[in-house]
């Protein structure tokens, strides 16, 4: 069974996260589909927007600590920078439905999505530097636009999970659905995008998203790759540091660092 569903129906490509069993973490080889999925998305016109989904009972545990040790992200073409890299510079709309845990890059990933539809069991958490680690898919950049620097600071510092109603109050998220009906309201909102003429919708996400642009625009977009090339020498770096190997070995061990 593939790690990752994809499914294209009346202009949506529908990239659904596979792996339940393991909280849908992502894996080195999970990255290199979601990246083809992304060329397959540029490649066919028909597809007008992107909706990210996952099945099972969670989002995105994020990323497989055991397989991120055994394939650690080696340079600028790591699986996972290119797919942060396809994030930043996607011209579909992206739509995510979210239930459950969102943790690391399940949550930041949803910080490049146009729209963010939550059931009110989503728990999202950023835990790089309780993993010895840094913020990575440029959430160090976009989390304070979106929250505050106060608030981004404690969620990127700290790590601790907040829930749903903190998310929609900080503008984390679009709107609460209910479980049963997350995935309907999802694919209902990636349709109205789809029914948009398309000129207009990728004028307008160039413009809030800096995308395109010689002036301010620009610039905005070119501070977000440099963020992402920043945060992934940096995250490649402490990577590999004590403090994370002790971290993470903790983690898959089930106890706490330096016991």
């Amino acid at each position: 069974m593939p790690l990752i569903l994809t499914h294209i129906e009346a202009g949506v490509l529908r990239i659904v996260l596979n792996r339940p069993e393991k909280k849908n973490a992502l894996t080195a080889a999970m990255y290199e589909e979601l990246n083809e999925a992304f060329d397959r998305a540029a490649a066919e016109p028909d597809v007008r927007a992107i909706l990210f989904a996952a099945e099972g009972q969670a989002f995105c545990a994020g990323n497989d600590l055991a397989d991120f040790q055994a394939n650690p992200p080696r340079g600028s073409e790591a699986p996972v920078l290119q797919f942060i890299r396809n994030l930043a510079c996607c011209q579909k709309p992206m739509v995510a439905a979210v239930r459950g845990p969102a943790v690391g890059i399940g949550t930041t990933l949803l910080l490049h999505c146009d729209l963010v539809y939550a059931a009110d069991d989503a728990v999202f958490a950023t835990p790089f530097a309780r993993l010895g680690l840094c913020p990575e898919a440029a959430s160090s950049l976009l989390l304070p636009r979106i929250a505050g620097y106060q608030r981004a600071a404690e969620k990127l510092l700290l790590g601790e999970p907040f829930g749903v109603d903190e998310a929609l109050e900080m503008g984390f998220v679009n709107r609460l659905v209910p479980p049963e009906e997350l995935l309907p309201y999802a694919l209902r909102q990636a349709a109205k995008l789809v029914a948009l003429p398309p000129e207009a919708v990728r004028a307008t996400r160039d413009l809030l998203r800096g995308i395109s642009g010689k002036g301010t625009a620009g610039k905005a977009h070119e501070a977000l790759l440099e963020r992402i090339d920043e945060e992934g020498a940096l995250f490649e770096r402490l990577l590999g540091e004590p403090a994370a190997r002790e971290a993470i070995a903790a983690f898959l061990a089930g106890r706490k660092p330096g016991a």
